[in-house]
This record gives C-alpha cells, sequence and structure tokens, in this order.
C-alpha cells in the first residue's frame, strides 16, 4: 500500500509537533516545572499548543490516511493536508503568543475543522462509489 499524501503531511506534522515538544521541555526545564504549569499563564500556553495539537492531529491523518488508500481525489487530499498543517501552526503561533481570543487562533482551528470535515464526509461518501 502506497501512501505518499499521507507520509508527507504525517513528516511534516511529526517535525512540528517535535517543535511543540521542545518547547514544553525547555520550559520544563527553564522553570523547574516537573509536572502542570506551575501556575506559570505564558507556559500554560506553550503547554495547551502542543496538547491541542496532539488531540486534534491524530484523527485528522487518520481520515487522511483512510481516503488516500480509498483513491481519493489527490487534490483535495493536498488541501486538506496543506489546511491541518497550516491551520495547527497558526492556531499554535496564536495561542503562546495572545491569552484570549485571537485572529490566529479562530483561523487555525476554522482550518483544522476544514479538514476534519472534509475528510469525514469524503470518507463517509467513500461507500456510496
Amino acid at each position: 500500500m502506497h501512501t505518499p499524501i499521507t507520509a508527507f503531511y504525517a513528516g511534516l506534522l511529526g517535525i512540528l509537533f517535535f517543535y511543540f515538544s521542545v518547547l514544553v521541555v525547555k520550559g520544563r526545564l527553564n522553570k523547574k516545572i516537573l509536572l502542570g504549569d506551575g501556575g506559570d499563564h505564558h507556559f500554560q500556553q506553550v503547554i495547551r499548543a502542543h496538547g491541542n495539537f496532539s488531540e486534534y492531529t491524530p484523527i485528522v491523518l487518520i481520515l487522511l490516511f483512510v481516503a488516500e488508500v480509498n483513491i481519493s481525489n489527490p487534490i483535495i487530499l493536498h488541501l486538506a493536508g496543506t489546511a491541518l498543517l497550516s491551520g495547527r501552526f497558526i492556531h499554535a503561533f496564536g495561542l503562546r503568543r495572545h491569552s484570549g481570543p485571537s485572529w490566529q487562533r479562530v483561523s487555525g482551528m476554522l482550518l483544522t475543522f476544514a479538514s476534519l470535515i472534509t475528510l469525514s464526509v469524503m470518507n463517509i461518501l467513500i461507500l456510496y462509489r
């Protein structure tokens, strides 16, 4: 089974996840916080950027994989992968910079949701082709 589209986006997202992980580890070492956020609001934002990424990315990658295995339109798969990648990056950037609502957090979530719903519907519609 050959899934180059999923492999490409999984690789890029894996690198991004590693970067977010390094930020959390560096924060823990610098602040000497082994568990939780130590009441540090900025560090909580770093932790949540990492956590939010890990909550949404796996399911969307699974949906991308299933759609690719079922020979879905590669253009739509690339659009969904690009939306997920850019959405996760933009959302994390906004979450690290702003404690409240921001255009980055909103647009990042909208891109992530667009990818999630597009791939979900595509996978359901595979039954009817």
